[in-house]
This record gives structure tokens, sequence and C-alpha cells, in this order.
């Protein structure tokens, strides 16, 4: 065994150098041949590439594949990254709407404070949010006006856009607002456009719950709720909300007030409405003097019995 597998050591070893030396010259004159400048070599190279390349196409299929699967991947791999930066830039731009919204939304509040009444009888006095003391049990905030402004309880409060809650407490320099939210808070209401009364609830939720409604088929979510002045606690026709229904199907109201955002609110000077003593006065006219005939009669009776 040893003998044989000295003998094929010996016979592969020459082999090996006779192809590297043939391999060396082949690669030599091919060499030499592609550098000749010569018609006639000219002529000849043309030939050869006419003969052999066309019959390489198969053995550049793969090459040619991997060279577009490469192309096809950094393609890939820019539009993952254009799609990353435009991502980006969607949540840099919704980060901007949301700023944009809320500059809106308390430019409106301000504007509305300053400027807007609800009714030329109704005045009203600004104040700043001093403190939040909601609770689980007690959902309230304080301003800094109170009786030196000539705040008075039971007066509406409201933001920019609709009623807040009501003043319940009232110091020097500061006062109470109870929101609407608040389990204590009961305030009439009006439903808009089936004319529909009721009571808003606060149930230390969001959204309170509309109780005492009579036809409750006739109101639907989207529904605009205003105060209606009823019993005299708010002056009618400020603006509460929307009717909304939760997944129990309650109707509750979603307020128009930003309870997240409360920094101004503007406190309503409801003087009340007139009152009537007379009512009949209404209803008839004043009667008109008789005429005094009585005196005269009775002159002329005495001047004939004289």
């Amino acid at each position: 065994m040893a003998k044989d597998r000295k003998q094929s050591e010996d016979f592969i070893a020459p082999f090996r150098r006779l192809l590297l030396a043939v391999l060396i010259l082949c690669l030599l004159a091919i060499f030499f041949v592609w550098r000749i400048d010569s018609p006639r070599v000219e002529r000849f190279r043309a030939q050869v590439v006419d003969k052999v390349v066309p019959s390489m196409d198969w053995a550049m299929a793969p090459v040619t594949g991997a060279v577009n699967l490469t192309r096809d991947f950094q393609s890939y791999q820019r539009i993952v990254e254009q799609n990353k930066e435009l991502r980006r830039e969607l949540q840099q731009m919704k980060a901007w709407k949301e700023a944009a919204l809320q500059l809106e939304q308390e430019n409106a509040r301000l504007l509305d404070l300053n400027n807007v009444r609800l009714d030329p009888r109704l005045t009203f006095v600004t104040g700043v949010v001093l403190a939040d003391s909601g609770s689980p049990f007690r959902q309230s905030v304080l301003l800094n006006i109170g009786a030196r402004d000539g705040v008075v309880d039971g007066w509406a409060a409201m933001d920019g856009i609709g009623l807040v809650g009501r003043i319940s407490g009232v110091g020097n320099s500061s006062s109470r607002v109870i929101l609407l939210s608040d389990s204590s808070s009961r305030i009439p209401v009006l439903i808009q456009p089936s004319g529909q009364t009721a009571i808003v609830a606060g149930d230390n939720s969001i959204a309170p719950y509309i109780d005492f409604l009579a036809s409750p088929e006739q109101v639907r979510p989207g529904d605009r709720v205003i105060s209606s002045g009823d019993g005299g606690v708010f002056p009618s026709g400020l603006l509460v909300g929307q009717v909304a229904a939760d997944p129990g199907g309650r109707l509750r109201v979603r307020l128009s007030a930003d309870y997240e955002r409360l920094e101004f609110l503007r406190v309503l000077r409801d003087h009340g409405q007139e009152s009537i003593d007379t009512p009949g006065t209404v209803i008839l006219p004043h009667p008109s003097p008789e005429p005094e005939t009585s005196g005269a009669t009775d002159t002329a009776d005495e001047a004939g019995n004289g």
C-alpha cells in the first residue's frame, strides 16, 4: 500500500507542474495576442470574441443575476431609509399640528374672554385658575377673584368655549368653582333641536349623564346642549356641550369646555331676571276713571229744594 501511494504521488506532482506551465503559457499567449496592435490580430480577436462570448451567456447569467440582486437590495435599502425619514417627518408634523391646534384653541378662549358677550345685560369678570383641587370625590378649581371683585355665590363660570361650573364659596380675594363634573352638580338644560329639557348631573367623570329626560327617543348623539335658565340657576343659552352615548347606551354630555387646560375662567355677573309683582296688569289694561256725575246731581237737587 505504501508503494502504490508513493507511485501515485510521483505521478501527480509532475502532472501538476506540467498543467501549471501550460496554463501560464496560455495566459501569456492571450496577453501578447491582446497587446499586439495589428489588423490581422485585430480580426483574429474579433473572431474569437464572436465565437466565445455568445456561448458564454449561460455562464454570465448567475453573475448578471447577482449584480441585479445587489442593485435591487441597494435600492430597497434606500427606500427603507426614505420611508424612515418620511415617518420621522410625519411624526414631527403631527406634533406641530397638535401644537397649532392647542394655540388656536387658546387664542379662541382668550379672544372670547376679552370680547364676547352672550347677552348685553351679562357682564363678566375674568379670573386665573390658581389651583385644581380635583379628587375622586370632588371636582373644583380655585380662582384669584373674590368678593372684592363683586363675585357672588351661584354665578356661572365659563372658559372661552363652554360652561365650566358655578361659584360655590367666595372669599375676599379668591373663590371656588364647582365643576359640572362634580357629583353635587345639577343644572337644567335644553337639548336642541328637539327642545327637550333635562338635568345634567355630574358623577365625577369627564362626561356627566343626562337625567329626567321626557322623550329620550327624540335625542340623538351630537345634539347641542345649552342651559335652559329654569329655576334661575344659570342664564339661558350658555353652551354646555353635545349629547353622546356611552357603551352602555346611557346618554351623556361631551362637555365643550376643555377641562384639561383650564387657565382662565370668565365669571358671568347674573343679577337675575326682572320679577313681575302684578301679573293682572299684564293681561288687563288699567281701569279708566269714572266721570264724577254724582256731585253735580246732588248740587242740582239741593238748589231745587231751596
